[in-house]
């Protein structure tokens, strides 16, 4: 499987001033010189700072008492061989509603880059790799509108009051505004050479030695290569590709793993489950047959002709009768939250153990004729 290594939190990576994130320089088909420009875009004088508002809340909320004062703007960054007049244009015409919205042009690249306004600014942007849906959509909208974007991210832009305690920061960037499974906080003004990150893929086949494992070795794998797989299923794994005489690549094993995954192959609800509560103990060969789907089962039958459900268990969402013309359509995604769980390597015959283990169902319900 490689290397692994994680993210260092966000708290780890804020700092003041200003930070380099990009480190190539790129050249156009006729040997000019790319620019790199920010279009930063904030409410217009007189209207409200909807998203200031709604960060300085939940600061609040969070504790962050030294945080008073927030700032939002929205941001787009973009690379081309365009001049300030080109991308003055594209902010007027594409980026910006100057009704409600006032925008500033700069450029990315040069020492002139000045953050605008005070405070200490924050700049949330997505982590290389990560799709910009709307950076996308924005460089296709330049071309049919005959602007040379070479490339185009977006970015969100907090500046917080100059007071503000680094504890307090730092927890607010992680805690409210980046995911940082997705994102990535910048502190200070933006240091770009080039929006392009990373370098030309060239594939290499790895390896991943798994038939000659030990038992600590498979939960180390499991858990440092991010497959979240018990010691029970790496073992079948493992004897999976022993009967085969051969080690699987490291694409094949990470497809097994999410194949097997909870969330791909429901491995609690449609599994041997042992549940007890203190009190009593119940044993499933599958939970979600002799549970849900046996009481739904019998209602309907007791129901007979007056029976509501129009399609369930049949596909991703349940259909049921609203009125003589409406039905509707409900769909619910599950989460759990597991605190211990059992298999059949340490003698419980393979079942999990619900004792300690949380189920989220988040419903959504739509109308259909």
């Amino acid at each position: 499987m490689g290397d692994f290594a994680c993210q260092r939190p966000v708290s780890a990576r804020l700092r003041r001033g200003g930070a380099r994130i990009g480190l190539r320089t790129k050249k156009g088909l006729d040997g000019e010189m790319t620019m790199l420009w920010e279009v930063e875009i904030e409410p217009a004088a007189g209207q409200v700072d909807r998203e200031g508002r709604r960060v300085l809340q939940e600061c609040r909320v969070l504790g962050a008492a030294s945080v008073s004062d927030v700032r939002a703007a929205r941001s787009f960054l973009i690379q081309g061989e365009l001049d300030a007049d080109s991308v003055q244009r594209v902010a007027e015409t594409l980026l910006a509603d100057t009704i409600v919205e006032t925008f500033r042009v700069h450029r990315l690249d040069t020492a002139g880059n000045a953050q605008s306004g005070g405070g200490r600014l924050l700049n949330v942007l997505y982590k290389p790799g990560v799709t910009d849906n709307v950076a996308h959509s924005t460089q296709k909208a330049m071309s049919g509108l005959g602007f040379d974007a070479q490339a185009v991210r977006t970015c969100r832009k907090y500046w917080l009051n100059e007071s503000a305690a680094d504890a307090d920061v730092a927890r607010i960037a992680e805690k409210i505004l980046a995911n940082d499974a997705i994102e990535q906080v910048v502190p200070g003004s933006l240091h770009l050479d080039n929006l392009g990150i990373g370098s030309e893929y060239q594939f290499e086949l790895a390896t991943v030695p798994l038939r000659t494992m030990s038992d600590e070795e498979l939960e180390r794998l499991s858990t440092e290569g991010q497959l979240y797989l018990n010691l029970s299923e790496m073992q079948t794994i493992q004897r999976h590709f022993r009967e085969l005489d051969r080690d699987p690549t490291d694409v094949e094993l990470e497809t097994v793993a999410q194949t097997w995954s909870e969330h791909c192959s429901h491995k609690t609800l449609g599994g041997r489950v042992r549940y007890h509560d203190g009190k009593s103990e119940r044993l499933f060969d599958n939970m979600l047959k002799e549970t849900i789907f046996a009481a739904t089962v019998k209602i309907r039958e007791d129901l007979g002709d007056d029976d509501w459900c129009v399609s369930v268990f049949k596909d991703n969402a349940g259909i049921v009768t609203f009125d003589d013309q409406q039905h509707v359509c409900f769909k619910g995604e599950h989460r759990y939250r597991r605190c211990d769980s059992r298999s059949a390597g340490d003698g419980s015959g393979g079942e999990a153990d619900l004792q300690h283990r949380r189920l989220l169902f988040c419903p959504a319900g739509y109308f259909v004729r």
